[in-house]
């Protein structure tokens, strides 16, 4: 056994006295989900651990209602409708269309989110002090759009021009000026590409190429991002043909084949979110829970993939990662 797994194992058996007393004995708690991402992804699957790790396991004092999966946004009112008429504890959900369909159907059940901004996009009314029903995660997502962009710049030292793939449902336009502002500052234009759902994102990668931008920053959305989605499979399949180089949101973009991710781990994020859930389920008010914030970022590089798009990634660059995929 590995240190960090001993450790984890330690401290996992010393607090299940606790951890039990928490729970009410014989009761059954109901958890709802309105995500994106599918239940069988890594991040969905170390959300459950976290839930197991702290006393509720599914199927025994857990009950997780059907249907909150993979939801597209066509289904995302008639989920959301049918997830609070069944009275859940609580909810989890993200990114901002889902806790707005949520708070527009209930101001009662708790709803734990995680959204590129949660204070920007007005879902909750401070980080401090969030009020209402309605707590989770800020990914602190126009702070680290712009790091990506320097990141990218870097990793694409004589680009001229680069691309910003935004998600058009989602993306406000003053952080896209905010972008453009700052790629100017460093010589280089940023042209923006607004992209509505899946359909888009091919003809959207081929319309940068075509006006010459030379490298692609992909905005913090789950539109790009959510590894084994749809979406995420025609960007890596249209960015390898062109032989783009590319940025992502999510370090494990890069594990799985994208040229450079820099910023939290999505299965961190989503442990967070169910500690956080956790809270609820045990008797605290979202209102009085502060939203979270990520603390720690990676770089990772996959060497592999600049290789398979013929593309040499600086030196320095390649020095400064938390993690080099060879």
């Amino acid at each position: 056994m590995r240190r960090r797994e001993f450790i984890v194992a330690l401290g996992s058996a010393a607090a299940w006295p606790l951890v039990a007393r928490a729970q009410e004995p014989g009761r059954t708690y109901r958890l709802g989900f309105l995500i994106p991402s599918p239940r069988n992804t890594p991040a969905a699957e170390a959300q459950f651990d976290e839930l197991r790790l702290n006393g509720f396991t599914e199927g025994q004092n857990l009950v997780v209602i059907p249907g909150g999966f993979d939801v597209p946004n066509d289904a995302i009112t008639e989920r959301a409708a049918a997830l609070v008429k069944a009275a859940p504890d609580a909810i989890m959900a993200g990114p901002d269309i889902p806790i707005r369909t949520l708070q527009a159907a209930t101001r009662t059940v708790p709803i734990v989110g995680m959204t590129e901004d949660m204070v920007a996009a007005g879902l909750v009314s401070s980080l401090a002090r969030p009020g209402g029903n309605v707590t989770g995660i800020s990914l602190l997502s126009p702070e680290l759009d712009g790091k990506r962009q320097d990141i990218l710049i870097a990793a694409v030292p004589n680009a001229r021009r680069i691309a910003a793939m935004a998600d058009s449902t989602a993306t406000p336009p003053y952080h896209l000026e905010m972008l453009r502002h700052a790629a100017r500052s460093r010589g280089v234009e940023l042209s923006v590409f607004g992209v509505g759902g899946p359909e888009e994102i091919a003809s959207a990668i081929d319309a940068a190429r075509s006006s010459g931008c030379e490298a692609v920053n992909f905005l913090a959305t789950p539109l790009f991002s959510v590894a084994g989605s749809r979406s995420n499979r025609i960007v890596m399949e249209r960015i390898l043909a062109l032989r783009l180089p590319a940025i992502f949101q999510w370090p494990e973009t890069a594990e799985a084949g994208a040229l450079l991710a820099y910023g939290p781990r999505f299965t961190d994020m989503y442990r967070l979110r169910t500690r956080i859930a956790i809270k609820i389920l045990r008797g605290a008010k979202p209102a009085d829970i502060p939203v979270e914030q990520p603390s720690q970022f990676e770089l990772v590089i996959n060497l592999q993939a600049a290789k398979a798009i013929d593309y040499e990634i600086p030196a320095g660059l390649v020095l400064r990662a938390d993690k080099v995929i060879e």
